[in-house]
C-alpha cells in the first residue's frame, strides 16, 4: 500500500473521539496514512476570530484529500456553517452518502442499499440571505411587488434559492456516472417542480436532458416529487437505487434514509469536487456527550473507508467494512445509540470499547 498524506480536521464536540478512533482502525488495517492536522470549529472563535481558518483550507488544497469530524454550526445566528464554507470554497459540488443496512444495527429494514447524490453548492444553502428590516430586504420586497411576481410581507427575512443549469447538469451527470461505474440500475431525480417552476423546474428539465445522454448505458431514469419520495422511501426503500437531489432536499432526505438503517451513527459521507475531496460522518457534533467516551465512531470509520476507495485502496477499505459488519453481527460491543435503535435495555459500550472490538476483528 502506498503512503498517502491526508488532512485531518478533528472538528469539535465528539470529533476528537470519533476521529481518534478512526485513526486507530485505519492503522490496525495497515493503511499507510501521513496525517496533517488542521483545525476547525467553534473553539477557534476566540483565537482566530473564525471557526474556519484560511490555513485549514490551504491544508486541504495542499493534500487534495481530507477527512473531518463534526463541527458545531450555530443555530439562527453567527457563522453560517464550516461545512458549507468548505464546500463552496473548494467547489465540492457532490455530496455522496451511501445508505446500506448493517445487520445488528437496529435498522427498520434488512436490505437497504441506496446512494444519495446531493448537489452541494447552491440552492438555499448558497447562503444568499437578507435580514428582516434591512435596506436590501426592503429593496427586494419592493422589486418583487413592482414586477408583479407577488408580494412579500415587509417584516420578512429573505433567502434566495439559485439552481443553475451548470450545477444541475454537473450533479446529475455525476449520479449517472456513479451508477454506470458501480453497476447500479436506476437514477431518480427528486424535486418540487410542481410548485417551484423556475428553480426545481429547471432541475427536473436538465435532469431529463442528461438522462437522455445515458440512454444507451442501460440506466433507468425516473423522477419523484420530494414529499412523495419521502413517503415512498419509508414504505419501500428497495424501489430506489441512486437518488439525485438539489441541496436542501438531499440534506433532509439523507437523514431520513439514515433512520431506515439505524441512525446517523452509521451514516458516512463524502464531499467531492474536480480537484479536492473531504470525507465526513453525516452526524453532528453532539456536545451533550462530548468528552464522555460515549460517541459511536462507525460513521467516521465508514467515511474513512470511502476515502480509502477514493485513494485506490479498495481492499483495505473492504477489510474494515467486514470488521464493522462482524462487530455489529456479534452484538457484544455496541454503543448506546445502536442499543436504543435495537430496542435493547442493555447499556451501550464506550467509544473505546467499540474501537477495541473493531481492531480485534481486523487482527483476526
Amino acid at each position: 500500500m502506498a503512503q498517502h498524506t491526508v488532512t485531518l480536521i478533528p472538528g469539535d464536540g465528539i470529533g476528537n473521539e470519533t476521529t481518534s478512533a478512526m485513526q486507530r482502525v485505519l492503522a490496525a488495517a495497515g493503511a499507510d496514512i501521513n496525517w496533517e492536522i488542521a483545525e476547525a470549529g467553534a473553539h477557534l472563535m476566540e483565537i482566530e476570530g473564525t471557526p474556519l481558518p484560511e490555513s485549514t483550507i490551504e491544508a486541504v488544497k495542499r493534500n487534495k484529500v481530507a477527512i473531518k469530524g463534526p463541527v458545531t454550526t450555530p443555530v439562527g445566528t453567527g457563522f453560517r456553517s464550516v461545512n458549507v464554507a468548505l464546500r463552496q470554497s473548494l467547489d465540492l459540488y457532490v455530496c455522496l452518502r451511501p445508505v446500506i443496512s448493517i445487520p445488528g444495527a437496529g435498522g427498520r429494514y434488512d436490505d437497504v442499499d441506496l446512494v444519495i447524490v446531493r448537489e452541494n453548492t447552491e440552492d438555499l444553502y448558497a447562503g444568499i440571505e437578507f435580514e428582516e428590516g434591512s435596506k436590501a430586504a426592503a429593496h427586494l420586497i419592493d422589486m418583487v411587488q413592482k414586477t408583479g411576481a407577488g408580494s412579500i410581507r415587509p417584516d420578512s427575512g429573505i433567502s434566495i434559492k439559485p439552481i443553475s443549469v451548470t450545477g444541475t447538469q454537473n450533479i446529475v451527470r455525476y449520479a449517472f456516472d456513479y451508477a454506470v461505474k458501480h453497476g447500479r440500475k436506476k437514477v431518480t431525480a427528486v424535486h418540487k417542480a410542481n410548485i417551484m417552476k423556475h428553480s426545481d423546474g429547471l432541475f427536473l428539465r436538465e435532469a431529463r436532458k442528461v438522462a437522455e445522454e445515458y440512454a444507451d448505458k442501460g440506466i433507468e431514469f425516473d423522477d419523484k416529487i420530494v414529499d412523495a419520495f419521502c413517503m415512498n422511501c419509508v414504505i419501500d426503500p428497495s424501489q430506489f437505487d441512486v437518488i439525485v437531489f438539489p441541496n436542501l432536499y438531499g440534506d433532509i432526505a439523507s437523514d431520513l434514509c439514515a433512520g431506515l438503517v439505524g441512525g446517523l451513527g452509521i451514516a458516512p459521507g463524502a464531499n467531492i469536487g474536480k480537484d479536492y475531496a473531504i470525507f465526513e460522518a453525516v452526524h453532528g457534533s453532539a456536545p451533550d456527550i462530548a468528552g464522555k467516551n460515549l460517541a459511536n465512531p462507525t460513521a467516521e470509520v465508514l467515511s474513512a473507508c470511502m476515502m480509502l476507495d477514493y485513494l485506490g485502496e479498495m481492499e483495505t477499505a473492504e477489510r474494515i467494512r467486514d470488521a464493522v459488519r462482524a462487530v455489529y453481527a456479534e452484538g457484544k460491543y455496541l454503543t448506546g445509540d445502536i442499543r436504543r435503535a435495537t430496542g435493547s435495555q442493555e447499556p451501550g459500550c464506550t467509544c473505546t470499547e467499540f474501537t477495541d472490538a473493531l481492531v480485534a476483528a481486523l487482527q483476526k
